[in-house]
């Protein structure tokens, strides 16, 4: 005889609306933002993108976004974040390609 299927147990638990999130990062871009968020998902780490923009009317010419994380993975994304920034040249330090000026022989 085949075993009763537990359908609760295929469901995952749903999210707490209680448990405090934190601020691990802020970029006032947007595609920085979703590139760290997707650096945050795939090391297992849950996360909530949203716009600093809402704070608008106390706080004029602030915006971004925001990544917020569990409190208890805090720790963690900042530390996987700060790695992968240190492991990322900056603009300065990237070498840029060189040409020579060939001047135009003049013409007689």
């Amino acid at each position: 005889m085949s075993e009763p299927i537990n359908p609760a147990a295929s469901v995952p638990a749903a999210p707490d609306p209680n448990e405090k999130l934190v601020k691990v990062f802020d970029s006032e871009q947007e595609s920085e933002a979703m590139i760290v968020k997707g650096l945050l998902e795939s090391a297992g780490i849950d996360s909530d993108l949203t716009s600093g923009s809402l704070v608008q009317d106390m706080f004029p010419g602030l915006g971004g976004m925001i990544i917020l994380v569990r409190e208890r993975d805090a720790e963690s994304a900042r530390k996987l974040i700060e790695e992968n920034r240190r492991a990322v040249p900056a603009a300065e330090d990237e070498e840029t390609a060189e040409m020579d000026v060939i001047q135009k022989p003049k013409q007689l």
